[in-house]
């Protein structure tokens, strides 16, 4: 989830003198579900206004679409979204989709979570957007630059499985 408020992260400041960056206040956020392939560093990223079945539906369809033979196999956490009977029936109707979860409270296994981190290190931290779609516009420009170069993503976030 990326937020319109944003977080300061790894400053450097005067003492009692703490840098103070602007916000809006809304909490007006952006949902991100990504995907990533361990084999190509290719990422797909997938932006929704809200986080729940019919959205997690979608994305999954998307994944379908973007790899249109073979087995897929989805390293996921434990989110419940992800353990709904409802996703349980599309997996039904789609068995060349598997689900495998991650032990819980462990996102140190998840290069998913690995790329959040990255993007707000690389795009959000530390910066004020005036206008909320412009988040947006360079989380699209952060993906699309990963993707341009894949084996910068495989070399920060694959390796070390």
């Amino acid at each position: 989830m990326i937020r319109d408020y944003q977080a300061l992260q790894y400053n450097w400041f005067l003492k009692g003198k703490q840098r103070k960056i602007k916000t809006h206040g809304q909490h007006r956020g952006a949902k991100l579900l990504a995907t990533l392939n361990y084999e190509t560093g290719q990422i797909l990223c997938h932006e929704a206004e809200n986080y729940d079945m019919v959205t997690f539906e979608s994305f999954l369809k998307r994944v379908l679409q973007t790899y249109p033979k073979g087995e897929i196999v989805m390293i996921l956490d434990n989110a419940r979204i992800h353990h709904a009977k409802y996703i349980q029936s599309f997996l039904e109707e789609h068995p060349r989709l598997t689900f495998v979860f991650l032990p819980p409270y462990s996102p140190e296994l998840n290069m998913v979570e690995g790329l959040w981190k990255w993007l707000r290190s690389d795009v959000i931290n530390n910066v004020f957007f005036g206008k909320f779609y412009t988040i947006h516009t360079h989380v699209r420009k952060f993906i699309r630059r990963l993707n341009r170069s894949s084996h910068e993503v495989i070399d920060r976030l694959c390796v070390r499985f």
